[in-house]
């Protein structure tokens, strides 16, 4: 009896080892920050512009996509097979175009009117002397990022529970204290970098588990026959298409949340050189193909592995991907999966506590109240690390009292941002006709209706509200546009974005 229990402790303890290691490495890159993102606020919340194409591209991507990849998405397709390749079709694909077109524009517009958030960029775009666009957009951005920055904390809490043998509390406790350090001490610098090298590590975790569960299961051809047995709702296991209408433009859909999540844009503003940024499309959208497949072969083989959902943790098909990892990875390789778990939470709640912060400070308390006053940077940058404390307080104590909210919450986040801000920075973009009515009621259109879809059972479960969502917030910004007055400088505004545009292209 002795010695299992010995080996366990012996595993756990290489486990603890590897992910302590981790930690320690984003601790250190986190101090190593802390002189540059005191400089003043651009530096601490878009990196002064001085970002590589390798940092933007990973920071970019795995700051989108949190611990849903390798939890929610491996459970997805451990359920659906081949069919869940298209909810990461979606996200995919809209990245590279956002990548490609999108942000050379945003990017070159907000370094010529000084732009350092999404708010800065509505209020340039459309003159917003009076404060109300900027206003709306900061208050829906820290609404929805409190519950992301909230959950993302409980499921850390979650997984250091279940891997380490301590208390979800003190798990909570432990994952909101490390994201608040590096955060708070190193600023956006700090937080690309740590995502950057967590990007890495979910790379690696994704190619070397399928991989070696796939060779388990007697290579990939008797893995594909045995997945091809396995029959779903929908069809076979190997089908692509065994799924509804709905579900297949819901999935594909996913993808129209990146173009509205600040914490993403915040990326594109960041890079040093826009000219890279169609590199730097290809060098993201990679990483998002080599993840994405590597989840869809974890949840496929952990399908063959565990025919039946019951036999893993709380008969919940989120367990898999850490599960997997226990029965098939050297303790080592273990504690690096359990970090990418880490590195996919971090990834995403310390971009967001960022954006958060950045809403308070800059665009409230800069903007807003002391508008008229020439505020000291290094003032600001001090401002912005206590406001960064305050908001992992209040996200602590959402995940503490209000753990269901916080879920509801965060399954409409997602879409809520991009309904909300994706049609109408599309259209501020690329059409000189949007005028400011138009954007403020397409914001109000595209959050209303998510939260009003999410709530109604018949339509939630026909299609994903962020599509029906995203497509009124555009239509209805195009039609207030048509009726309402522009800026008097509008011609010259959207000249600057279109001279700067044809500039990357020469």
């Amino acid at each position: 009896m002795d010695e299992p229990q010995n080996l366990a402790l012996h595993i756990d303890n290489y486990a603890l080892g590897a992910f302590i290691g981790y930690l320690l490495l984003i601790v250190v890159i986190g101090i190593l920050a802390a002189r540059f993102s005191s400089q003043g606020i651009s530096n601490f919340f878009i990196g002064g512009r001085k970002m590589s194409m390798l940092v933007v591209a990973l920071s970019a991507v795995v700051s989108g996509r949190s611990a849903w990849l390798l939890l929610g998405f491996t459970g997805m397709a451990f359920t659906m097979g081949m069919a869940a390749l298209w909810s990461a079709a979606g996200y995919i694909i809209a990245e590279f175009f956002l990548f490609y077109y999108y942000a050379p524009r945003i990017r070159r517009f907000s370094e010529k009117r000084d732009c350092i958030t999404i708010p800065d960029f509505f209020e340039e775009r459309f003159g917003d002397a009076s404060g109300k666009l900027r206003t709306l957009v900061a208050v829906i951005i820290i609404l929805f990022m409190l519950a992301y920055v909230a959950a993302q904390f409980v499921a850390g809490g979650k997984t250091f529970s279940a891997s380490f043998h301590i208390t979800q509390t003190q798990g909570l406790l432990l994952t909101a204290v490390i994201i608040l350090f590096y955060t708070i001490v190193g600023g956006f610098l700090a937080v690309s970098l740590t995502d950057t090298i967590q990007g890495f590590i979910m790379i690696i975790a994704l190619v070397v588990l399928p991989l070696i569960v796939i060779m388990h299961l007697g290579g990939f051809s008797s893995f594909w026959e045995q997945a091809a047995a396995i029959q779903t709702p929908g069809g076979t296991f190997t089908h692509a298409f065994a799924l509804s209408a709905g579900a297949l433009i819901g999935f594909t859909g996913i993808g129209l949340g990146s173009v509205g999540n600040p914490h993403i844009i915040a990326r594109y503003m960041s890079i040093k050189n826009p000219a890279k940024l169609k590199m730097t499309a290809w060098v993201g959208t990679a990483a998002n193909i080599i993840m994405a497949l590597g989840a869809l072969l974890t949840g496929m083989a952990g399908r063959i592995y565990f025919p039946d959902v019951s036999l893993l943790p709380g008969a919940d098909a989120e367990n898999l991907y850490p599960t997997l990892a226990g029965e098939h990875l050297h303790p080592i390789m273990f504690g690096i999966v359990i970090a990418s778990i880490f590195a996919a939470i971090m990834s995403t709640a310390d971009s967001q506590l960022l954006v958060a912060a950045s809403a308070l400070v800059r665009d409230i308390y800069e903007k807003l109240i002391w508008r008229k006053k020439e505020i000291d940077q290094q003032q600001l940058v001090t401002l912005s690390r206590w406001f960064v404390l305050l908001l992992v307080i209040i996200a602590m104590i959402l995940g503490f009292l209000a753990e269901q909210l916080v879920f509801w919450l965060v399954l409409f986040a997602w879409a809520g941002l991009g309904a909300a801000f994706g049609p109408t920075s599309i259209l501020a973009l690329y059409w000189k006709g949007t005028t400011r009515a138009g954007v403020i009621s397409g914001i109000i259109t595209g959050a209303v209706t998510v939260i009003v879809w999410n709530r109604v059972t018949f339509l939630k479960e026909w299609i994903y509200e962020l599509v029906p969502a995203f497509l009124l917030a555009f239509v209805v910004t195009w039609v207030v546009s048509l009726f309402t007055r522009k800026p008097d400088n509008n011609e010259e505004i959207f000249h600057q974005i279109i001279s700067n545009n044809q500039k990357q292209n020469l």
